[in-house]
């Protein structure tokens, strides 16, 4: 299983940044990227096609999208399908980030929706899951974490690649704050999220890649992608550049 690193751009980078910074992570991980390794650059709708161009020739590069609507057309203004993430050059798609349900409103169903009708489209999907400051100080990490992920799942079909499907653990506590889940932390949600993943997908729920997002930088990379269960990690401000996230890969 290679683990995944995956850079989230988020509403950053105009077309133009977004080809440059892909096209330099390219040429700097040319000859180090370890062999363990894929690298998923997640940019903003408006620069899918571009990224894709410059990464499109190389070895462990993929494009994702951060967001879709559940449906394959129609009048949503404002909205983009899979289809239409396909056809720019994506594979993989978010679902669930705590921006889009804390700051956006999204709820857990409408992410399951999503989950499932990417998986349908041939999407491979990651499903984003985590607590807030508050929930984890009033002890609801296994609350929360179980109830997010159920709802995120329980609508996918069965019989799925388990390479198609990545659970992204973020405590929102931890993204963009500069704090870091502790080794501890981490074991935890991760050990959860697995344990519940067998508990749904008995044949292949050993092998869904578990990431771990918030605050990574390439000081702290290496330690967590060692723990137990962390296959990946999902990066925010520190995938921005490409020196900063390249040494993260090779982390």
């Amino acid at each position: 299983m290679k683990k995944l690193m995956a850079a989230n751009w988020k509403m950053y980078k105009t077309w133009d940044e977004a080809r440059d910074t892909a096209k330099a992570m390219v040429r700097l991980l040319a000859n180090s990227m370890p062999k363990d390794r894929e690298v998923l650059l997640i940019p903003p709708f408006t620069a899918i096609r571009g990224v894709y161009d410059a990464i499109r020739d190389a070895k462990g590069f993929y494009v994702g999208g951060q967001d879709f609507y559940p449906a394959a057309e129609g009048a949503y203004t404002g909205e983009i399908s899979p289809g239409q993430l396909l056809d720019a050059g994506c594979c993989f798609a978010l679902a669930g980030h705590s921006e889009r349900r804390h700051v956006l409103g999204e709820s857990s169903e409408l992410v399951g929706k999503k989950v499932a009708f990417g998986l349908d489209s041939g999407l491979s999907m990651i499903l984003c899951v985590g607590e807030t400051v508050e929930e984890r100080k009033e002890g609801k990490l296994t609350e929360v974490v179980l109830k997010q992920l159920r709802a995120g799942l329980n609508t996918a079909a069965r019989g799925f690649d388990p390479e198609m499907l990545v659970v992204a653990y973020e405590p929102v506590w931890a993204i963009g704050t500069g704090l870091v889940a502790g080794p501890k932390e981490i074991l935890e949600a991760h050990k959860l999220i697995r344990k519940e993943l067998l508990a749904m997908f008995p044949d292949i729920g050993s092998e869904i890649r578990i990431l771990y997002g918030g605050s990574v930088k390439a000081d702290n990379c290496g330690e967590i992608i060692a723990l137990d269960n962390v296959d990946g990690v999902l990066v925010g401000g520190a995938s921005l550049k490409a020196d900063s996230f390249s040494l993260i890969v090779t982390a």
